[in-house]
């Protein structure tokens, strides 16, 4: 009955959250169920257990949600992420569009800009580019998408996205865990991703269809005016820097990254209204955090109930290395929230424990789990519910109906299968 309840559970969480519903009430209702399963007090259940879970992980990460999103919410509003963009679009050219707008959001993102201020930033620069091109418009989200919901976010070692930063405090890691399996499943997200957009791409314009301007008929145009793109690429520069090789927290790295912002932006600072954009990206960065607390607030509530020992054998008896199960597991539960960083904290707030005592008796790195874990939270959590796939699609001017076939398969499809070969390569003792 406890292992059904937690099974139940998940199904209440994954169908009001695709169905649109705030996970922040979603998650006590789904955990008080489990609770009412599990056997335990309803009331103690949600004032001690559960939010013991969501206070825990709010106390270790508010600061890097909070200043993450000041740090893209400035880099958005000095122009500095704009220039960035529109220098890599004009050294690649009209005719490499889908290359273009893929690669500005990759460095972007890996720059350490929160995935929704990319697809604000990108998508005026994707929508000229494929207008110029004359290219299925279509195409423009699974374009951000790859750049921005994959191997960046994920794969790539020494990322500050938050998806790579959550599995150190479970395996004692650092950011640039398991760098050949990363590169790896980097190279797979990313060339495959790119010659399926081309395919695409082909196959379309070939049956005729071309670039068709917005049903609101808005016009967005680029403008060339932005900061220098050497000064603009100093802030991204210095937090990889500063969090890799000197090894400083993700906390001082992104403050780092703020004040070089600031000082780069002095001479257009009045202009700019630096205040509104720091109070933006602090009240934005509430949001996100509240959600993924919400979610391993759930974790912490199944773990607490009989039937969780139960699931956590038949996790670990599935058949191959441990790497395996853990994939299935953050997957699901990604998929289940529609988060990939939702969908990790409940896996490792429930099995992190277990799965780091693994990592020191079965002779496979912690730094592998820590990989895997990061790569399979970026596959199904881009169901058609996720939050950034919605937002996606809403400032595109597209439908699920449009456009998800295309984002699903560089979301989805492509980053699996590169969790397979970084379990291959892990298996070989690659790390």
């Amino acid at each position: 009955m406890e292992v059904l309840g937690i099974i139940i559970g998940l199904i209440i969480l994954m169908g009001l959250a695709y169905m649109g519903y705030s996970i922040i009430w979603v998650a006590p209702l789904a955990a008080g169920f489990v609770a009412w399963t599990g056997g335990l007090d309803l009331l103690e259940a949600y004032t001690g257990i559960y939010m013991s879970g969501l206070v825990g992980f709010l106390q270790t990460w508010f600061p890097v949600f909070m200043l993450s999103s000041i740090f893209g919410k400035l880099m958005e509003d000095t122009g500095m992420a704009r220039s960035i963009a529109l220098t890599l679009s004009k050294v690649l050219g009209e005719k490499r569009a889908i290359l273009g707008v893929f690669l500005s959001a990759a460095v972007l993102t890996y720059g350490g800009i929160s995935l929704f201020v990319v697809v604000f930033a990108v998508y005026p620069l994707a929508l000229s580019l494929f207008r110029e091109a004359n290219l299925p418009r279509r195409l423009i989200p699974a374009t951000i998408a790859l750049g921005a919901f994959t191997f960046t976010m994920t794969a790539l070692p020494g990322t500050p996205q938050i998806q790579n930063l959550i599995p150190m405090t479970y395996f004692f890691t650092t950011p640039t865990a398991a760098p050949i399996m990363g590169v790896a499943a980097a190279l797979v997200m990313a060339i495959g991703g790119y010659l399926y957009l081309m395919w695409r791409q082909n196959k379309l314009v070939n049956k005729g269809e071309l670039f068709v301007e917005p049903k609101d008929n808005t016009v967005v145009e680029v403008s060339d005016e932005a900061p220098n793109v050497l000064l603009s690429l100093i802030p991204l520069l210095s937090v990889l820097v500063t969090l890799n090789l000197l090894e400083w927290n993700i906390v001082v790295a992104l403050l780092a990254g703020i004040i070089l912002i600031l000082l780069l932006s002095l001479p257009r600072i009045r202009h700019i209204g630096i205040s509104s954009s720091i109070n933006g990206g602090a009240k934005g960065s509430v949001t996100a955090i509240l959600n993924t607390s919400a979610a391993v607030g759930f974790g912490t509530t199944v773990q607490a109930v009989p039937g969780f020992a139960i699931l956590t054998s038949a996790l670990m008896s599935i058949p191959g290395t441990p790497l395996v199960s853990l994939s299935v597991a953050v997957n699901l539960l990604a998929g289940a929230t529609g988060s990939a960083s939702g969908g990790m904290g409940i896996a490792l707030e429930a099995l992190g424990e277990q799965y780091y005592n693994l990592s020191q008796t079965s002779g496979i790195s912690a730094e592998a789990f820590h990989r895997v874990a990061s790569i399979s939270s970026g596959g199904l959590d881009v169901l058609p519910h996720n939050g950034a796939v919605l937002t996606l699609l809403t400032i595109t001017g597209l439908t699920h109906k449009d456009s998800y076939m295309d984002i699903a398969v560089v979301g989805i499809l492509i980053p699996i299968a590169s969790v397979v070969v970084a379990i291959i390569l892990a298996s070989m003792g690659l790390y």
